[in-house]
């Protein structure tokens, strides 16, 4: 088994919450109410300010051109094509440029953000990566699985997202870092796996509380 298999067969109980959760089912069979899917947007739009953050740390971390190359090329990517295609997202789904640019972290996302960046800081490529992996790998995982139950045709911007995290380039992308990841992490000794783990199933769980959050339109109770 794979480093990484290990570390996604380990978070399968949280990953199976996430595959059943309301936000997600919603979303995947168009019953998800309007309004949590723009506080869904709003709330990734910070996340990916600061995902951009993380890569361009990760960047600074690779142990070779190649995989720094290819870092950087997601960063910019991340930065200049998906950050544009998440505006016009939200600009479809009702959301104004200043209303976008005018959120603020809900409690999950700053948390969330915070865990992301502080491995980014401080830790080497590999721990990044597997904090990072829930994410970039667990989209495609979802979305993978609500396009085969069928796309929400009468729900463009549901269908779209759906698209967009089972299109084969986010595939390869999401593929790839696994790939980095299971190369790097390859016979390392117990106290790192052990390390991994416990990043990649924070993240894991992280990435619960994000749909969570997104379904309650979670605020700041003060």
């Amino acid at each position: 088994m794979t480093p990484f298999a290990r570390l996604h067969e380990a978070a399968a109980p949280i990953r199976a919450r996430i595959q059943t959760h309301p936000f997600v089912l919603g979303l995947g069979d168009g019953s998800l109410p309007g309004d949590r899917y723009q506080y869904y947007l709003h709330q990734d739009y910070c996340f990916l300010i600061e995902y951009c953050r993380v890569l361009a740390l990760a960047v600074a971390r690779a142990d070779d051109l190649a995989t720094a190359a290819r870092l950087a090329d997601v960063l910019n990517v991340t930065l200049n094509t998906e950050m544009d295609l998440h505006r016009d997202a939200c600009w479809a789904a009702g959301i104004s440029p200043e209303a976008l640019e005018a959120t603020r972290p809900a409690p999950t996302t700053a948390a969330y953000t915070r865990h992301l960046r502080l491995v980014a800081e401080t830790e080497d490529l590999a721990t990044i990566l597997a904090a990072v992996l829930p994410c970039a790998h667990g989209y495609w995982e979802i979305a993978t699985g609500l396009r085969a139950a069928g796309l929400p045709e009468r729900q463009p911007l549901y269908a779209n997202w759906i698209r967009m995290y089972t299109s084969d380039e986010y595939e390869s992308l999401a593929r790839w870092m696994v790939d980095v990841f299971d190369r790097l992490a390859s016979d390392a000794p117990a106290p790192r796996a052990e390390v991994w783990s416990d990043v990649f199933l924070t993240s894991e769980r992280y990435e619960y509380l994000f749909w969570e959050m997104a379904w309650r339109m979670e605020e700041w109770p003060l």
